[in-house]
Protein backbone atom coordinates (compact mmCIF):
# COMPACT_ATOMS: atom_id res chain seq x y z
CA UNK A 1 0.00 0.00 0.00
CA UNK A 2 1.58 3.04 -1.53
CA UNK A 3 -0.77 5.67 -1.43
CA UNK A 4 -3.14 4.94 1.47
CA UNK A 5 -6.17 6.74 -0.61
CA UNK A 6 -8.75 5.24 1.46
CA UNK A 7 -7.02 6.27 4.77
CA UNK A 8 -9.23 8.53 6.77
CA UNK A 9 -6.84 11.19 7.98
CA UNK A 10 -4.67 11.77 10.12
CA UNK A 11 -3.19 8.36 10.93
CA UNK A 12 -0.27 6.39 11.79
CA UNK A 13 0.38 3.51 9.69
CA UNK A 14 2.82 0.96 11.24
CA UNK A 15 3.56 -1.37 8.79
CA UNK A 16 4.42 -4.80 10.80
CA UNK A 17 7.01 -6.23 7.84
CA UNK A 18 9.16 -3.62 8.29
CA UNK A 19 9.06 -3.57 12.15
CA UNK A 20 9.73 -7.35 12.21
CA UNK A 21 12.84 -6.58 9.94
CA UNK A 22 13.73 -4.19 12.78
CA UNK A 23 12.84 -6.93 15.56
CA UNK A 24 14.85 -9.82 13.67
CA UNK A 25 17.91 -7.36 13.27
CA UNK A 26 17.96 -6.70 16.71
CA UNK A 27 17.34 -10.54 17.66
CA UNK A 28 20.19 -11.37 15.51
CA UNK A 29 22.50 -9.05 17.51
CA UNK A 30 21.13 -10.34 20.85
CA UNK A 31 21.67 -13.75 19.76
CA UNK A 32 25.49 -13.00 18.51
CA UNK A 33 26.61 -10.90 21.04
CA UNK A 34 25.07 -12.47 24.05
CA UNK A 35 23.05 -9.31 25.07
CA UNK A 36 20.00 -8.75 26.39
CA UNK A 37 17.76 -5.71 24.36
CA UNK A 38 15.09 -4.18 25.88
CA UNK A 39 11.91 -1.84 24.20
CA UNK A 40 12.31 1.61 25.91
CA UNK A 41 8.39 2.50 25.56
CA UNK A 42 9.35 6.15 25.51
CA UNK A 43 10.30 5.91 22.22
CA UNK A 44 7.90 3.13 20.96
CA UNK A 45 4.68 2.11 23.10
CA UNK A 46 2.36 0.88 20.49
CA UNK A 47 1.21 -1.93 22.50
CA UNK A 48 -1.15 -3.23 19.84
CA UNK A 49 2.39 -4.75 18.37
CA UNK A 50 3.58 -6.12 21.75
CA UNK A 51 2.75 -9.97 21.02
CA UNK A 52 5.06 -9.29 17.62
CA UNK A 53 8.05 -7.60 19.23
CA UNK A 54 8.11 -10.24 22.48
CA UNK A 55 8.88 -12.64 20.39
CA UNK A 56 12.26 -11.36 19.66
CA UNK A 57 13.10 -8.69 22.27
CA UNK A 58 14.16 -9.49 26.70
CA UNK A 59 11.55 -7.07 27.92
CA UNK A 60 10.99 -3.05 28.41
CA UNK A 61 12.40 -0.14 30.38
CA UNK A 62 10.30 2.23 31.48
CA UNK A 63 10.25 5.81 32.35
CA UNK A 64 7.95 6.18 35.72
CA UNK A 65 4.88 4.24 37.26
CA UNK A 66 2.51 4.32 33.63
CA UNK A 67 5.31 2.81 31.51
CA UNK A 68 5.94 0.49 33.93
CA UNK A 69 2.50 -0.40 34.21
CA UNK A 70 2.11 -0.58 30.82
CA UNK A 71 5.01 -3.21 29.84
CA UNK A 72 3.47 -5.83 32.91
CA UNK A 73 -0.10 -5.59 31.47
CA UNK A 74 0.59 -5.59 28.01
CA UNK A 75 4.05 -7.20 27.48
CA UNK A 76 5.54 -9.50 29.78
CA UNK A 77 2.53 -10.61 32.20
CA UNK A 78 3.22 -14.09 33.26
CA UNK A 79 6.38 -14.95 31.04
CA UNK A 80 9.50 -15.65 33.50
CA UNK A 81 11.72 -14.70 30.94
CA UNK A 82 10.62 -11.60 29.55
CA UNK A 83 11.90 -8.32 32.08
CA UNK A 84 10.45 -5.21 32.74
CA UNK A 85 13.00 -2.58 34.19
CA UNK A 86 12.21 0.68 35.55
CA UNK A 87 14.03 4.48 35.67
CA UNK A 88 13.40 7.73 36.75
CA UNK A 89 15.43 11.11 37.51
CA UNK A 90 13.52 11.15 40.50
CA UNK A 91 10.77 8.18 42.64
CA UNK A 92 7.26 10.24 44.30
CA UNK A 93 6.69 8.11 47.55
CA UNK A 94 3.00 7.22 45.99
CA UNK A 95 4.54 5.69 43.12
CA UNK A 96 7.51 3.29 44.60
CA UNK A 97 5.86 0.79 45.92
CA UNK A 98 3.53 0.11 42.53
CA UNK A 99 6.47 0.56 40.76
CA UNK A 100 8.36 -2.30 42.78
CA UNK A 101 5.49 -4.36 42.44
CA UNK A 102 5.90 -4.21 38.44
CA UNK A 103 9.26 -4.31 38.02
CA UNK A 104 12.07 -6.73 38.05
CA UNK A 105 14.96 -3.87 38.38
CA UNK A 106 14.87 -0.36 39.49
CA UNK A 107 17.21 1.88 38.13
CA UNK A 108 18.13 5.01 40.71
CA UNK A 109 19.32 7.83 39.43
CA UNK A 110 21.59 9.37 42.48
CA UNK A 111 22.48 7.96 45.95
CA UNK A 112 19.91 9.43 47.32
CA UNK A 113 17.61 8.02 45.68
CA UNK A 114 19.09 4.78 46.36
CA UNK A 115 19.35 4.58 50.14
CA UNK A 116 15.50 6.15 50.46
CA UNK A 117 13.99 3.44 48.86
CA UNK A 118 16.29 0.34 49.01
CA UNK A 119 14.90 -1.37 51.62
CA UNK A 120 11.12 -0.17 50.79
CA UNK A 121 11.35 -1.70 47.28
CA UNK A 122 13.14 -5.06 48.44
CA UNK A 123 10.35 -5.65 51.22
CA UNK A 124 7.94 -5.25 48.33
CA UNK A 125 9.62 -7.40 45.77
CA UNK A 126 12.91 -9.34 47.28
CA UNK A 127 13.66 -10.76 43.97
CA UNK A 128 13.91 -7.01 42.38
CA UNK A 129 16.98 -5.86 41.34
CA UNK A 130 18.64 -3.10 42.04
CA UNK A 131 21.26 -0.31 39.83
CA UNK A 132 22.48 2.83 39.83
CA UNK A 133 22.84 5.34 36.72
CA UNK A 134 25.75 7.10 36.00
CA UNK A 135 26.43 9.90 33.74
CA UNK A 136 30.22 9.28 32.10
CA UNK A 137 30.36 13.03 31.61
CA UNK A 138 31.31 12.27 27.78
CA UNK A 139 28.90 12.57 25.21
CA UNK A 140 29.03 12.89 21.48
CA UNK A 141 25.42 13.56 20.64
CA UNK A 142 24.33 15.73 17.74
CA UNK A 143 21.92 18.32 19.86
CA UNK A 144 22.30 19.59 23.42
CA UNK A 145 18.73 19.01 24.15
CA UNK A 146 19.44 15.08 23.58
CA UNK A 147 22.63 15.19 25.65
CA UNK A 148 22.22 13.11 29.17
CA UNK A 149 25.59 13.85 29.73
CA UNK A 150 26.04 18.16 29.26
CA UNK A 151 27.06 20.85 31.35
CA UNK A 152 24.57 20.55 35.01
CA UNK A 153 22.45 17.28 33.99
CA UNK A 154 20.15 16.00 36.20
CA UNK A 155 20.61 12.68 34.91
CA UNK A 156 22.68 9.95 36.41
CA UNK A 157 25.50 10.21 39.06
CA UNK A 158 29.08 11.51 37.91
CA UNK A 159 32.35 10.32 39.47
CA UNK A 160 32.47 13.21 42.05
CA UNK A 161 29.39 12.34 43.33
CA UNK A 162 29.74 8.12 43.35
CA UNK A 163 28.98 6.64 46.71
CA UNK A 164 30.93 3.50 47.18
CA UNK A 165 28.39 2.39 49.77
CA UNK A 166 26.03 2.08 47.08
CA UNK A 167 27.91 -1.05 46.09
CA UNK A 168 26.79 -3.39 48.47
CA UNK A 169 22.93 -3.04 47.54
CA UNK A 170 23.21 -3.11 43.50
CA UNK A 171 23.46 -5.58 41.00
CA UNK A 172 24.61 -3.24 37.90
CA UNK A 173 25.64 0.44 36.49
CA UNK A 174 23.65 1.93 33.49
CA UNK A 175 24.54 4.62 31.51
CA UNK A 176 22.66 6.91 28.45
CA UNK A 177 24.67 9.07 26.48
CA UNK A 178 24.13 8.56 23.00
CA UNK A 179 21.13 9.59 20.27
CA UNK A 180 20.59 8.11 17.03
CA UNK A 181 24.39 7.14 17.09
CA UNK A 182 26.75 4.64 15.45
CA UNK A 183 29.00 2.25 17.13
CA UNK A 184 31.55 4.81 16.86
CA UNK A 185 29.92 7.03 19.35
CA UNK A 186 29.58 4.05 21.64
CA UNK A 187 32.97 3.11 21.79
CA UNK A 188 34.16 6.65 22.54
CA UNK A 189 31.64 6.69 25.58
CA UNK A 190 32.25 3.40 26.77
CA UNK A 191 36.06 4.28 27.00
CA UNK A 192 35.45 7.16 29.27
CA UNK A 193 33.18 4.91 31.23
CA UNK A 194 35.37 2.10 31.81
CA UNK A 195 38.26 4.16 32.63
CA UNK A 196 36.25 5.90 35.81
CA UNK A 197 34.44 3.16 36.59
CA UNK A 198 35.47 0.04 35.98
CA UNK A 199 37.25 -0.04 39.42
CA UNK A 200 33.94 -0.94 40.09
CA UNK A 201 32.22 -3.50 38.09
CA UNK A 202 33.50 -6.47 39.99
CA UNK A 203 31.08 -8.07 41.98
CA UNK A 204 28.15 -6.49 39.35
CA UNK A 205 25.77 -8.83 37.56
CA UNK A 206 25.83 -6.27 34.32
CA UNK A 207 26.13 -3.02 32.80
CA UNK A 208 22.91 -1.85 30.83
CA UNK A 209 24.36 0.49 27.81
CA UNK A 210 21.05 2.89 27.60
CA UNK A 211 19.33 3.91 23.76
CA UNK A 212 20.47 5.29 21.08
CA UNK A 213 21.94 3.03 19.04
CA UNK A 214 21.12 3.49 15.93
CA UNK A 215 21.05 -0.53 15.02
CA UNK A 216 18.64 -0.88 12.31
CA UNK A 217 19.41 2.49 10.25
CA UNK A 218 21.41 1.36 7.14
CA UNK A 219 24.82 1.73 7.60
CA UNK A 220 25.22 0.68 11.11
CA UNK A 221 27.91 -1.32 12.20
CA UNK A 222 26.20 -4.19 13.26
CA UNK A 223 29.07 -6.65 13.41
CA UNK A 224 31.48 -4.41 15.00
CA UNK A 225 28.74 -4.12 17.82
CA UNK A 226 28.43 -7.36 18.32
CA UNK A 227 32.22 -7.78 18.82
CA UNK A 228 32.36 -5.00 21.28
CA UNK A 229 29.27 -6.29 23.45
CA UNK A 230 31.34 -9.78 23.19
CA UNK A 231 34.54 -8.57 24.12
CA UNK A 232 33.05 -6.16 27.02
CA UNK A 233 31.23 -9.51 28.64
CA UNK A 234 34.59 -11.49 28.35
CA UNK A 235 36.72 -9.07 30.19
CA UNK A 236 34.10 -8.10 32.79
CA UNK A 237 32.26 -11.39 33.56
CA UNK A 238 28.73 -9.10 33.32
CA UNK A 239 25.51 -9.42 31.22
CA UNK A 240 25.11 -6.12 28.83
CA UNK A 241 21.88 -4.66 28.49
CA UNK A 242 20.75 -2.18 25.38
CA UNK A 243 17.67 -0.52 25.45
CA UNK A 244 16.35 1.12 21.97
CA UNK A 245 13.21 2.52 21.25
CA UNK A 246 13.96 4.14 18.32
CA UNK A 247 15.72 1.35 16.44
CA UNK A 248 12.61 -0.65 17.15
CA UNK A 249 10.60 1.80 15.33
CA UNK A 250 13.04 3.00 13.18
CA UNK A 251 11.45 3.22 9.45
CA UNK A 252 8.36 1.31 10.46
CA UNK A 253 5.45 3.50 9.65
CA UNK A 254 4.17 6.54 8.18
CA UNK A 255 1.87 9.62 9.49
CA UNK A 256 -1.19 10.03 6.52
CA UNK A 257 -2.88 13.25 6.41
CA UNK A 258 -4.91 15.22 3.81
CA UNK A 259 -4.83 18.91 2.43
CA UNK A 260 -7.66 20.68 3.70
CA UNK A 261 -6.62 24.16 1.73
CA UNK A 262 -4.21 25.57 -0.22
CA UNK A 263 -3.87 29.68 0.30
CA UNK A 264 -1.33 32.22 -1.29
CA UNK A 265 1.08 34.36 0.64
CA UNK A 266 3.81 35.03 -1.92
CA UNK A 267 3.78 31.06 -1.97
CA UNK A 268 1.49 28.07 -2.34
CA UNK A 269 0.60 27.07 1.56
CA UNK A 270 -1.23 23.92 2.05
CA UNK A 271 -2.65 23.13 4.85
CA UNK A 272 -2.66 19.89 6.28
CA UNK A 273 -5.14 18.24 9.04
CA UNK A 274 -2.41 17.53 11.43
CA UNK A 275 0.20 19.43 13.11
CA UNK A 276 4.13 19.39 13.49
CA UNK A 277 3.54 20.86 16.61
CA UNK A 278 0.74 18.18 18.25
CA UNK A 279 1.84 15.50 16.06
CA UNK A 280 5.71 15.29 14.75
CA UNK A 281 6.74 17.17 17.93
CA UNK A 282 10.83 15.92 17.52
CA UNK A 283 10.74 17.39 14.27
CA UNK A 284 10.74 21.07 15.72
CA UNK A 285 12.56 20.07 18.93
CA UNK A 286 15.65 18.37 16.85
CA UNK A 287 14.36 20.03 14.83
CA UNK A 288 14.40 17.75 11.77
CA UNK A 289 13.29 17.81 8.21
CA UNK A 290 10.47 14.60 7.46
CA UNK A 291 10.57 13.13 4.41
CA UNK A 292 7.36 13.57 2.06
CA UNK A 293 6.49 10.36 0.25
CA UNK A 294 6.82 11.74 -3.58
CA UNK A 295 8.27 14.82 -2.69
CA UNK A 296 11.89 16.77 -3.02
CA UNK A 297 13.46 19.62 -1.85
CA UNK A 298 11.88 23.43 -2.63
CA UNK A 299 12.05 24.05 -6.31
CA UNK A 300 13.66 20.70 -6.91
CA UNK A 301 10.36 19.63 -9.18
CA UNK A 302 8.39 22.03 -10.55
CA UNK A 303 5.60 22.92 -7.48
CA UNK A 304 6.56 23.77 -4.19
CA UNK A 305 4.34 24.18 -1.44
CA UNK A 306 4.83 25.00 2.23
CA UNK A 307 3.41 22.21 4.06
CA UNK A 308 1.54 23.78 7.08
CA UNK A 309 0.00 22.34 10.39
CA UNK A 310 -3.83 22.82 11.26
CA UNK A 311 -3.28 24.88 14.88
CA UNK A 312 -2.47 28.59 15.90
CA UNK A 313 1.12 28.65 16.58
CA UNK A 314 2.46 30.12 13.28
CA UNK A 315 5.69 27.79 13.44
CA UNK A 316 3.32 24.85 12.95
CA UNK A 317 4.99 24.35 9.60
CA UNK A 318 6.75 21.21 8.04
CA UNK A 319 8.64 22.28 5.31
CA UNK A 320 8.85 23.51 2.55
CA UNK A 321 8.43 20.92 -0.29
CA UNK A 322 8.14 20.30 -4.53
CA UNK A 323 5.85 18.00 -6.17
CA UNK A 324 5.47 16.75 -9.75
CA UNK A 325 2.11 17.60 -10.20
CA UNK A 326 -0.04 20.12 -8.07
CA UNK A 327 -1.46 19.70 -5.24
CA UNK A 328 -5.47 19.23 -4.74
CA UNK A 329 -7.70 19.70 -1.55
CA UNK A 330 -8.55 16.42 -0.80
CA UNK A 331 -4.82 15.09 -1.53
CA UNK A 332 -2.77 12.74 1.17
CA UNK A 333 0.43 13.73 2.08
CA UNK A 334 2.47 11.01 3.91
CA UNK A 335 5.04 12.10 5.92
CA UNK A 336 7.74 9.23 6.58
CA UNK A 337 9.48 7.40 9.26
CA UNK A 338 6.82 8.89 11.64
CA UNK A 339 6.18 5.72 14.12
CA UNK A 340 8.85 6.63 16.74
CA UNK A 341 9.17 9.26 19.17
CA UNK A 342 5.80 10.91 17.68
CA UNK A 343 2.57 9.62 18.99
CA UNK A 344 4.16 8.84 22.28
CA UNK A 345 4.68 12.76 22.13
CA UNK A 346 1.41 13.49 21.06
CA UNK A 347 -0.58 16.69 22.14
CA UNK A 348 -4.44 17.90 21.62
CA UNK A 349 -3.19 21.61 21.79
CA UNK A 350 -5.66 23.51 20.17
CA UNK A 351 -7.89 20.48 20.62
CA UNK A 352 -6.59 19.09 17.91
CA UNK A 353 -7.86 15.74 16.75
CA UNK A 354 -5.15 12.90 18.13
CA UNK A 355 -3.90 10.76 14.32
CA UNK A 356 -5.86 7.14 14.70
CA UNK A 357 -3.24 4.38 14.66
CA UNK A 358 -3.47 1.67 12.62
CA UNK A 359 -1.22 -1.82 11.71
CA UNK A 360 -0.50 -2.78 7.95
CA UNK A 361 -0.26 -6.36 8.13
CA UNK A 362 1.79 -8.49 6.03
CA UNK A 363 -1.11 -9.91 3.73
CA UNK A 364 -1.42 -6.00 2.94
CA UNK A 365 -4.66 -5.61 5.28
CA UNK A 366 -5.23 -2.21 7.17
CA UNK A 367 -6.19 -3.11 10.63
CA UNK A 368 -6.99 0.25 12.39
CA UNK A 369 -6.24 -0.28 16.12
CA UNK A 370 -7.50 3.04 17.51
CA UNK A 371 -9.34 6.19 17.03
CA UNK A 372 -9.73 9.19 19.22
CA UNK A 373 -12.84 11.32 19.40
CA UNK A 374 -13.53 14.64 21.39
CA UNK A 375 -14.09 12.65 24.92
CA UNK A 376 -10.15 12.03 24.13
CA UNK A 377 -9.56 15.43 24.46
CA UNK A 378 -11.89 16.54 27.60
CA UNK A 379 -10.80 13.57 29.67
CA UNK A 380 -7.06 15.50 29.81
CA UNK A 381 -8.74 18.52 30.89
CA UNK A 382 -11.16 19.72 34.23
Amino acid sequence: MDDFTEVKTPCYVCEEELLEHNLKLLHYVQKQSGAKIILALKGFAMWSTFDLVKKYLKGCTASGLHEALLAREEFVKDDDALEVHTYSPAYKDEDIDEIARVSNHIVFNSPNQLFKFKDRVKEINPSISLSLRINPEYSSSPKEIYNPCGVYSRLGTTLKNFDESVLEYIDGLNFHALCEQNIDALEEVLEVFEKNFSQYFKNLKYINFGGGHHITKKGYDVEKLIKLIKEFRAKYNVDVYLEPGEAVGWETGVLVSSVLDIVQNDMNIAILDTSAEAHMPDTLAMPYRAEVRGASKAKDKKYTYRLAGNTCLAGDIMGDYSFDKPLQIGDKVIFEDQIHYTFVKNTTFNGIKLPSLAILRKNKTLDIIKEFQYKDYKNRLS
